[in-house]
């Protein structure tokens, strides 16, 4: 009895300090898009005033600029082709990469792709700068797509090797002596059932490349610029626009936060899954 007397006292404070940790965390995250979202909401003078932190009158003023004095729209289609692009160029390369290093061990490639994964991007912005320039290719989606595509892939390949690592290898033996081949039982096997994984690597992919702004800053033009480039326009010499700064922040992060929220348990289980040999 007095054992258990002991560990009740000793969890309530383990749940005690998980919850404040929890709540602190929460605080550092929310409270900041909670402020942007607000602030997109108000004018100028209410940003300015903190008397109108909470109380003021909202207006959706801010939102009709950035769709029609800042034209959002082009740079919205920019930015889903070039996240669109370079995840599905990412899936199409990275996956039989992963599936090879998976299965059949093959190190050496892992480390070139662990490197990669490594280095910063910053380190390979000036050779895709000079390659694209003599190329002629500077300001096209290509560059774009390219550049974010050396961040994607080793993302993809890095997320799906353990989740195909984790699949038995008696599934493809038993399709071999079916008549299968390797590519058939990639397909039709290791495809499906790894599939929370590629779903979840994707993502994450298509997010970085949403969010990027060092590629799309050096290698964009006015025709290509993306959405982080795009809010470039919202800040001059004398001013900064912040309640159209804020709506355009809220118009760039809404739909990522959206589509993580609604897809939290598949990126989650994606995650862990292939942590899990067997």
């Amino acid at each position: 009895m007095k054992n258990k007397r002991r560990i009740k006292p000793k969890k309530i404070c383990m749940k005690t300090i998980f919850w404040i940790v929890v709540v602190c965390i929460m605080f550092v995250n929310l409270v900041p898009l909670l402020w942007m979202l607000s602030a997109s909401f108000k004018t100028i003078v209410d940003i300015m005033n903190p008397k109108k932190m909470f109380v003021f009158t909202p207006t959706i003023k801010n939102y009709i600029e950035v769709f029609t004095k800042y034209s959002f729209l082009k740079p919205i289609i920019n930015s889903l082709i070039v996240s669109t692009g370079a995840t599905v160029l990412a899936c199409l390369f990275g996956l039989p990469a992963a599936y090879a290093i998976a299965r059949y061990k093959q190190n050496k490639l892992s480390l070139i792709i662990l490197a990669v994964r490594i280095i910063p991007a910053i380190t390979f912005l000036v050779p895709w700068y000079i390659i694209f320039s003599k190329l002629k290719m500077t300001g096209t989606y290509t560059s774009l797509i390219m550049a974010n595509l050396l961040v994607s892939l080793p993302l993809i390949v890095w997320i799906v090797t353990p989740y195909f690592g984790s699949i038995p290898k008696e599934l493809e033996e038993a399709a071999f002596i079916d008549g299968s081949s390797v590519f058939n039982s990639f397909i039709r096997i290791m495809i499906p059932l790894s599939a929370p994984g590629i779903f979840t690597a994707a993502i994450l992919s298509f997010i970085y490349a949403w969010n990027n702004f060092l590629f799309a800053l050096i290698l964009s033009s006015s025709s290509t610029k993306t959405l982080p480039m795009a809010v470039f326009n919202f800040i001059s010499y004398t001013s900064v626009n912040w309640g159209g700064l804020m709506a355009a922040a809220v118009v760039i992060t809404g739909p990522v936060i959206i589509v993580s929220i609604a897809l939290q348990k598949y990126v989650v289980s994606g995650l862990t899954a292939g942590a899990v040999k067997g």
